[in-house]
């Protein structure tokens, strides 16, 4: 990071004509976040501040924990110079992917490091109290089951299966959510457990995770989850895209061409989640005489190597590509991941994506695209919402706060 970038990162004078604060801890913080040993010589010239300052800042992450000495560097005469590195250690973040069937609760270190998790079959239809609840509770399980206290938490990140207000927390309508529209999931959560409580929708906080733990040198990702429904997180310019409000890459609810007359639980046909998703495939082949009842069991039986499922699968992957065709025209993506429950049952759904993207979207937009399973799995989720709450909490701002707290 240059000298230039580094101080337009540090906070400014109220008055527009001032000049900029020089940067505080918080950003050499964020310059040490990447592992890299540095002595305060090589701070204060990266950053441009006096040797005193760096010294002032350096001692003042110290005394918070947020870095550690790292030994001694070579010396250029005289007494070797020790360096510093952040320590992931410092404080530890809680967080939750709840899914429509579902709740998978982790706890991470500051690098997104898994340190303790579980998992349990909750609906979310029992609604927010009863969810949350047991999120609270859950979480100081993991904490004591870490060795951490409370105290140690730096904030928790919740996925939500529905459209979410991300500034405010809130679910905006979610069909499959009774009792969670417009509730105040963060004041509810901060209620019961310490440090800030962000909330953003849970295919978002997926498309964090996958392009946090593997692909983080792609700035432009597309994330699907194909599992009881069906969406899409969007990294842009290595960062979520949320759209206007908060809808953006809700795909599950376009019209593809044969869904006809097939009903969709948003009140509309057609929809591509109504002929494409877990729950839809597995309604299919029940109406066949097959036996299934969900995503899972379409996993199953594909495991299992059952043709109808099978063909069921591969044509899901055509219906969903025949959307995203039209999305990598668009946004041009260099990584589209596809995750979710119903990505576990073999690469007959890939396929039938691959097979229709490559068909239909524009040469340019394909030469360099690469379409895979997800690399996370599981716990995509949990890392994207632990990612979510790191990068907020260690905002140079938020640092220089804590640290004068």
């Amino acid at each position: 990071m240059t000298e230039d970038a580094l101080t337009k990162t540090g906070d400014r004078r109220a008055d527009a004509g001032s000049p900029p604060a020089p940067p505080g801890a918080g950003t050499l913080l964020r310059l040490l976040r990447d592992g890299r040993p540095r002595t305060r010589a090589e701070l204060a010239a990266v950053t441009g501040l006096a040797r005193s300052t760096v010294t002032q800042r350096v001692d003042a992450l110290l005394a918070g924990g947020l870095i550690g000495p790292a030994g001694e560097a070579a010396s250029t005469g005289g007494r070797p110079p020790t360096t510093f590195v952040f320590d992931p250690g410092a404080r530890v973040v809680l967080a939750a992917d709840l899914g429509a069937t579902y709740t998978r609760l982790a706890l991470t270190d500051l690098a997104g490091r898994v340190l303790a998790d579980t998992f349990a079959d909750i609906e979310i239809a029992r609604g927010p109290a009863e969810v949350l609840g047991w999120v609270a509770e859950h979480g100081h399980a993991l904490l004591a089951q870490a060795g951490r206290v409370p105290e140690e938490l730096l904030g928790t990140g919740i996925g939500l299966p529905g459209p979410v207000a991300h500034d405010t927390g809130r679910a905006v309508s979610p069909p499959i959510m009774p009792g969670w529209d417009g509730f105040d999931v963060p004041g509810f959560v901060g209620e019961l457990l310490p440090g800030a409580v962000l909330v953003d929708n849970d295919v978002n906080i997926m498309a964090v995770g996958e392009h946090f733990a593997r692909w983080s040198r792609a700035r432009h990702l597309l994330f699907v989850k194909v599992a009881t429904g069906i969406g899409c997180g969007i990294i842009a310019d290595g960062a979520v895209y949320r759209g206007a409000k908060g809808a953006a890459g809700d795909m599950g609810h376009i019209q593809v061409p044969h869904g006809a007359d097939v009903p969709c639980r948003c009140g509309n046909t057609g929809c591509l989640e109504a002929v494409a998703s877990g729950s839809a495939i597995a309604a299919a082949l029940a109406g066949r005489g097959i036996e299934a009842h969900g995503a899972l069991d379409v996993v199953d039986l594909a495991r299992g190597g059952s043709l109808p499922v099978l063909r069921a699968l591969r044509q899901a992957g055509r219906d969903i590509g025949e959307v995203l065709a039209a999305s990598v025209n668009m946004l041009n993506p260099s990584i589209i991941v596809i995750g979710g429950s119903l990505s576990q049952a073999g690469d007959h759904l890939l396929a039938g994506v691959r097979e229709v993207i490559y068909q239909r979207s524009l040469p340019l937009a394909t030469e360099d695209l690469s379409i895979v399973s997800s690399q996370v799995g599981e716990r995509a989720g949990v890392i994207g919402a632990a990612v979510m709450v790191i990068e907020h909490g260690l905002a140079p701002q938020r640092v220089d706060a804590l640290l004068a707290g």
